[in-house]
């Protein structure tokens, strides 16, 4: 299984909906950077990604994009392989 990074915020109900999907989907471990408690993050999380909300999520060096991005990728069926490491 990739290793799944997550920026988050607390009180992001957004992010709480894509956690709950992927341990779904048998992940068990997600990185998680909270941009409310480290600040210098926002700023990396929006080089990274050109985006500034939350979550942003990335599947080994994949972006994938928020929460929307998250639950489209599964409903095409693109998430299970590129969790597994064969790409969307």
């Amino acid at each position: 299984m990739q290793a799944v990074k997550m920026y988050t915020t607390q009180v992001c109900p957004y992010c709480q909906r894509a956690k709950m999907l992927l341990k779904q989907r048998g992940v068990e471990q997600i990185e998680e950077i909270r941009i409310d408690t480290h600040p210098g993050e926002r700023e990396r999380m929006m080089e990274l990604t050109g985006r500034r909300t939350v979550p942003q999520i990335f599947i080994g060096g994949t972006h994938v994009g928020g929460c929307d991005d998250l639950f489209a990728l599964d409903q095409q069926g693109g998430l299970m392989p590129l969790l597994q490491g064969g790409g969307a």
